[in-house]
């Protein structure tokens, strides 16, 4: 996770102090115009650091027998936790929509809470401690209390949450008093809690960046943004829809890989180095954190297979072996061994991760023109000359990609809101007949029970592939459905996408994948309730809306009725 301040400069805002928490990654910044000279500053140093350069702290609680708080981040995470105690990770996961749908249950590698501890609290436990270190730290090296007390804090959570994960995210922050009233009059401070995806924080640094220099990025333009952290690699492409200065773009799509790219370098690393130790006297932590620090991040691949990198053991005293590489306090491994047990498996798997998605958006038809790269492990020369060789599109790796939030806030912009539609969202309806149906389908014309001649599997589109909406926007269609009595309440909605660029008319016409098959039962409607009650013999129409809420990784139905949600 991590934290950065920005202040803005303009007398608007009254030079409002920015403060960014990427909860991912756990990294914080902060910055200003005037307290920071518009310089973004992150904070390096954390409780249980041995260092003042720690840039992130990982996502970690420790609790005692009862459920109460000990220790965060990394004492938590570097405590030895006795019987009874209950050492917390991975709670990030606790908001992914597949999670919140399926409930935790279903990964292993979530915790199991008792019944009086809610998955929110967690997060609103650790928003706490953060924040409260947090605040103490800017107000020490800013001098000025009031402008913490002010601050908008933004928030950076994982590409792929939805709506339901955002507002729980939001209420965590609230609770965990990341903003709070400061005047009497201040009856909107709500408001400077800001959540951003870290594809937006990402997305929105590297359009800045280009921003002057179209033979990057022009109108309508796509372009890949791929986080590759140590644990997780976020996918998302982006259009430009407007100019690049105001950074007017929407998202076309986001994906999140529980992928463990980073982390995995680290852990080969060590089963490489604890295979030849053997009784050996080395400092296997020391190592590690030497190869994590530094070697990790600069190894260059095949250019380095005839090198040596060396590791302090910290134990000079030690007698040499010099056939597993152990000279004066040093471990000697070549490049080549480096890069066969320890590089190639990781970057091969990132390789194939990041190329399906690559051509899968290809496949679509659209042209994708550059790649951005961001995220610690992105840095790596190996795997960015991998990208460069295989991908066969322009690659671009922004500095400082983390602090994209806090210079976004001190920007005042509109945060990206809106989405491009992937596919064309389509229903199998009956419709009347119209002459051109008698021409081209005479044999799907059938009369229905009221006497009317209509035309069986016609298409009916709720959205059009390429349409740009707002993210959770409903996009509404009236629908009618004829019952011939009050127990004909059953309307089943199924959901077709296609990705033809023709319009069609009949459902035999194009390619069309069901997406879901949603039954809704009319019957809680007034106007059906009305209607079926009245005993009309002849039968009668009941008209409704369907909705559909589009956000990055999922597409919701929604049953509407005069404007109001009636199902889901």
């Amino acid at each position: 996770m991590s934290l950065f301040l920005v202040q803005s400069g303009s007398t608007q805002h009254n030079d409002k102090l920015t403060v960014s928490i990427d909860f991912a990654k756990i990294l914080q910044a902060y910055g200003s115009p005037t307290l920071t000279n518009g310089e973004v500053k992150l904070i390096l140093k954390w409780p249980g650091s041995p260092i003042n350069s720690y840039r992130k702290i990982p996502t970690c609680l420790l609790y005692d027998q009862n459920w109460r708080l000990l220790a965060w981040g990394l004492e938590a995470k570097n405590a030895f936790p006795l019987p009874g105690f209950n050492l917390v990770e991975w709670f990030t996961l606790l908001l992914d929509p597949k999670v919140l749908q399926d409930g935790p249950s279903r990964d292993p590698r979530l915790p199991i809470l008792p019944p009086e501890k809610r998955p929110i609290d967690l997060f609103t436990d650790f928003l706490n401690c953060i924040w409260s270190y947090a605040r103490e730290e800017i107000i020490k090296d800013l001098g000025a209390p009031g402008a913490v007390e002010s601050a908008e804090v933004w928030l950076m959570v994982p590409s792929t949450w939805d709506a339901n994960g955002i507002e729980a995210m939001r209420t965590a922050g609230i609770n965990a008093g990341l903003v709070q009233s400061y005047v009497a009059d201040d009856r909107n401070w709500r408001e400077r809690l800001r959540i951003m995806t870290e594809a937006q924080a990402a997305s929105v640094h590297c359009a800045r960046l280009v921003s002057s220099d179209t033979n990057i990025l022009r109108f309508g333009h796509n372009f890949m943004v791929c986080d590759i952290g140590g644990v997780t690699m976020d996918i998302s492409i982006q259009k430009s829809i407007g100019g690049l200065s105001a950074l007017d773009i929407a998202e076309v799509s986001a994906q999140r890989t529980i992928w463990h790219g980073g982390f995995s370098l680290g852990l080969r690393f060590k089963e490489l180095i604890e295979v030849n130790k053997a009784d050996r006297p080395y400092n296997v932590v020391s190592i590690e954190d030497s190869f994590n620090t530094t070697d990790k991040l600069t190894f260059s691949g095949k250019n380095d297979d005839a090198e040596f990198f060396h590791f302090p053991c910290f134990n000079v005293e030690d007698p040499d072996d010099e056939t597993v590489g152990l000279i004066n306090g040093y471990l000697s491994i070549p490049g080549i061994l480096l890069r066969l047990e320890v590089f190639d498996p990781v970057i091969n798997e990132t390789m194939e991760l990041l190329i399906n998605q690559v051509n899968k958006f290809l496949g679509s038809g659209e042209p994708l023109d550059a790649i951005f790269l961001v995220g610690g492990f992105s840095g790596n020369p190996y795997l960015l000359q991998e990208i460069q060789d295989r991908c066969k599109v322009k690659v671009y790796r922004p500095l400082n990609s983390d602090r994209g939030a806090a210079t976004y806030g001190m920007l005042r912009q509109p945060l990206i809101s809106n989405v491009v539609v992937p596919h064309s969202y389509v229903m199998k309806v009956k419709a009347p007949a119209e002459p051109e149906d008698y021409f081209r389908r005479p044999g799907y014309i059938t009369t229905n029970a009221a006497g009317i001649p209509t035309c069986e599997k016609r298409v009916q589109y709720l959205i059009k592939k390429g349409a740009i909406v707002r993210k959770g926007k409903r996009i509404r269609t009236k629908f009618s459905k004829f019952s011939k009595t009050a127990k004909d309440s059953l309307f089943t909605a199924v959901v077709y996408t296609t990705d033809s660029l023709s319009t069609l008319r009949y459902m035999d016409e194009g390619d069309l994948t069901q997406t879901c098959r949603w039954t809704v039962d009319l019957k809680t409607l007034p106007s059906f309730v009305y209607n079926g009650r009245s005993g009309q013999s002849e039968g009668f129409y009941t008209e409704f809306e369907v909705g559909l809420e589009l956000e990055s990784t999922e597409v919701r139905g929604v049953l509407l009725y005069e404007g109001l949600e009636h199902g889901r």
